[in-house]
């Protein structure tokens, strides 16, 4: 049987999600979770979408049965790896031709419960976007570079405390050196849709912690209604010696490819200056690695500073500490943070 669902009653049933659009579209962005079983590859489409404007519908309708005849028996038989209970919900870019057609080939072929997203993935982005752009009470976790925040998120995390993760999601820490050693970062759209898959496990009647971060997070963005609750919401600004953060920063960076950390070390070379640059690289090549996280601070210190600046200073509490204790830091703040409830 195939009927329709929407897109905030998807989660109610736990079926396998099947996303048959094509891998382009699927890598740009997607529901968290679901299943690519394409239609047409990228070129296929292409190719119906050009049929379709030079010629007629009737005529890319046809094209697209082409294509997709030799696919029935896969569809079967992949759509059974994914939903091997015969329950399943499927989408493509609108609720349109090409879900409701496999659907339809799904139910002919023995499938119990087929349910296609009304409005499809273009309903989910709607959803998404809604939903990131409402109002929540959050708390913002501040610090120079190197205080170790998403190490204190994790651990207010074990204290009780709700969190997100933005750099986590990201795949990147927010500086000229977030990349190393991460994943490749997913697309803007898909690190939303990540995002709003956290988002909706949290009891948003509760503080909800994350990062203080810039719009950017390497290449992607945090959306907009959501960057602006971060930066008007209060920031509890951990404030730890440079020399402190610099040794921690060590600790995460040093073993590193040194060929890594100069080109890292290269992308904020004009902002460092010229000098700087030059006797940081001097520095790398000499092991001398608190030293080059020293004058990396020194920058970015400035940079944070600048930023901290533009907000309320009513809404800024600092909580100055010694070290770079990750479980005592989050412990203190914790405390301090109840005052402000």
């Amino acid at each position: 049987m195939v009927s329709e669902i929407n897109i905030e009653d998807i989660s109610k049933l736990a079926y396998p999600v099947i996303d048959v659009r094509s891998p382009g579209e699927f890598k740009k962005g997607h529901i968290p979770g679901a299943i690519n079983i394409p239609l047409f590859t990228n070129d296929e489409r292409a190719h119906v979408g050009t049929v379709y404007k030079q010629q007629s519908k009737d005529a890319a309708i046809a094209l697209g049965y082409k294509f997709v005849t030799p696919k029935l028996e896969d569809f079967i038989t992949f759509s059974l790896k994914i939903a091997p209970d015969k329950n399943v919900i499927i989408h493509c870019w609108r609720g349109g031709m090409r879900s409701r057609s496999f659907a339809k080939h799904l139910s002919d072929n023995g499938f119990n419960d087929v349910r296609i997203i009304i409005g499809g993935y273009k309903s989910f982005r709607n959803h998404v976007l809604n939903q990131l752009g409402r109002k929540t009470p959050i708390k913002v976790l501040g610090g120079y570079t190197g205080s170790g925040k998403t190490y204190i998120l994790k651990e207010l995390q074990k204290l009780g405390e709700q969190i997100i993760d933005l750099e986590g999601l990201a795949h990147h820490k927010g500086s000229a050196f977030g990349a190393i050693g991460e994943k490749e970062q997913p697309s803007v759209e898909q690190f939303e849709n990540n995002l709003y898959e956290q988002w909706q496990k949290l009891d948003l009647g509760k503080p909800v912690w994350v990062e203080d971060e810039s719009h950017n997070i390497g290449s992607v963005k945090i959306p907009m209604p959501f960057y602006k609750q971060i930066r008007s919401s209060r920031l509890f600004f951990i404030d730890i010696p440079k020399n402190e953060r610099a040794k921690h920063l060590v600790s995460e960076y040093a073993n590193c490819d040194d060929v890594e950390l100069a080109n890292s070390l290269e992308r904020i070379s004009k902002r460092i200056g010229g000098l700087n640059w030059n006797n940081s690289l001097e520095l790398l090549k000499q092991k001398k690695y608190v030293d080059v996280a020293m004058t990396a601070l020194h920058y970015y210190d400035k940079a944070y500073l600048k930023g901290m600046n533009k907000r309320d200073g009513a809404m800024v509490v600092r909580i100055p500490q010694n070290s770079v204790n990750h479980a005592n830091n989050a412990f203190l703040i914790k405390k301090i943070t109840k005052q402000y409830e």
